[in-house]
């Protein structure tokens, strides 16, 4: 009984998926600085295990569909924009204009993978 989803429709979905649990591997132990740090590696590591399974599937699935550099794009999109979520709800940091301008540039930037000039 599968869903037989769009390929984009599942891609992104794994790749949106993949970044947060990487962005709480990477970045949740920030709030527990009093943790030894072996503890937190070991921690980060499991957490990232299902970042990998998610992660690998969808370059998998999207690669065809996508070139590798769009993969590759959307996941830095994906992933800046759960960091900027993450960063801003769970570690209580603020985003200031210039964060705003930073990601516009990038995003921006991004537009230009998936346009062909040539």
């Amino acid at each position: 009984m599968g869903l037989n989803l769009p390929i984009p429709v599942v891609t992104i979905g794994l790749l949106i998926a993949s970044n947060v649990f990487m962005t709480i591997a990477w970045y949740g132990h920030l709030k527990f600085k009093t943790t030894p740090l072996v503890t937190v590696i070991a921690i980060s590591w499991f957490i990232a295990l299902f970042e990998y399974i998610m992660q690998v599937p969808a370059n998998r699935i999207g690669h065809g569909y996508f070139t590798a550099a769009q993969l590759k794009t959307i996941q830095e999109v994906i992933s800046l924009s759960v960091f900027a979520i993450f960063s801003w709800l769970y570690l209580g940091e603020k985003m200031g204009w210039q964060h705003g301008v930073g990601f516009s540039l990038i995003f921006f930037g991004a537009w230009f993978i998936f346009h062909d000039f040539g």
